[in-house]
């Protein structure tokens, strides 16, 4: 899937950041139509696809686009495409033929990632999130260490999203058995959330893991992008494992977000019985409950097998 632009890298980020006063160009409205276009040539003729008024509001900020907006978006482009370089990030679209495969498969994939280390489709179309709070208990941690490890032992990449808790126990272990793991950021590829997981961050990429942001490089780290981050963990991976998590918790939210994506969402008997969100999924059959990762195994390993057009053709316009 390429697009006939020379380059596509530059003029999409151009096109996302396109705005006319307060108003900014959707980025799932670009991801959707460029992948469904194999190309910009729509977008940036403001000819939209979508009839929603997110895509209205796109295809009118493309279409009357002044000069001087069009070369304050490139220049901004061009700026993140530097920063990028700086710290030796790479950058992937929806045109482009390395863009994660288990991103395609949902709705509100994002248009671009910004990534550190390298793009493994062979492997990583067989991955799972282990994700949960930030304040965990001394069981959680051990248990995602525990689920981690096993999973990376079986050959499984093991996503989350660098957060202090669960998150790092995650990482942590499966780096330790000699795994797999992408850590999703919820800022910019040129900045570590929190601070104190620099190193590790270092040590996913230099053990042959992946770091990877769905925002412009120097974006810095809000309540939102947090939030958003959670979309891209769940639509990397093939499932959700969630461990522990309160009804506030982003984890929470990544549990939803991965049965709206089509994904297995797991969460831990422990979880079910002392949070009432989760009980409510299970009586929903939106997610399973399980009590260790041996249910979770034979599963993964089992419907892992996805060819690229499989996936590729998943978007649908249905879901537009």
């Amino acid at each position: 899937m390429a697009d006939p632009t020379a380059n596509h890298h530059l003029d999409l980020l151009t096109l996302c950041s396109l705005t006319a006063g307060e108003d900014r160009c959707d980025w799932g409205v670009i991801a959707r139509q460029a992948h469904r276009e194999g190309s910009l040539t729509g977008l940036r003729a403001g000819e939209m696809l979508e009839n929603t008024k997110r895509a209205h509001k796109t295809g009118w900020i493309a279409s009357t686009a002044t000069d001087d907006q069009w070369e304050a978006a490139l220049s901004r482009a061009r700026i993140e495409l530097e920063a990028a370089d700086s710290v030796g990030a790479r950058m992937t679209t929806v045109l482009d033929d390395d863009y994660p495969l288990n991103l395609r498969f949902i709705y509100n994939l994002p248009p671009f990632l910004f990534y550190r280390g390298d793009l493994d489709d062979e492997t990583d179309t067989r991955s799972v999130a282990v994700v949960g709070t930030r304040n965990a208990s001394e069981g959680g941690r051990e248990t995602a260490w525990n689920i981690s490890n096993e999973l990376a032992i079986h050959g499984i990449t093991v996503t989350s999203g660098l957060a202090r808790g669960i998150d790092t126990a995650a990482h942590n272990a499966a780096l330790e058995a000699g795994g797999r793991t992408i850590s999703v950021f919820g800022t910019g590829i040129t900045k570590v959330s929190p601070v104190g997981n620099r190193e590790l961050a270092k040590r996913i990429v230099d053990e042959g893991g992946l770091l990877v942001s769905q925002f412009f490089p120097t974006a810095a780290g809000a309540h939102w992008t947090f939030g958003r981050r959670n979309e891209v963990t769940s639509g990397i991976s093939q499932a959700t494992i969630v461990v522990e998590a309160s009804r506030t918790s982003g984890a929470r939210m990544q549990a939803r977000l991965a049965y709206e994506h089509g994904k297995r969402v797991f969460l831990m008997n422990q979880l079910v019985r002392s949070e009432d969100w989760a009980e409510k999924m299970i009586k929903e059959d939106k997610a399973i409950s399980i009590e260790n990762i041996d249910e979770v195994i034979g599963q993964i390993v089992e419907t892992s097998r996805l060819r690229k057009a499989d996936v590729a053709l998943r978007i649908t316009p249905s879901m537009l």
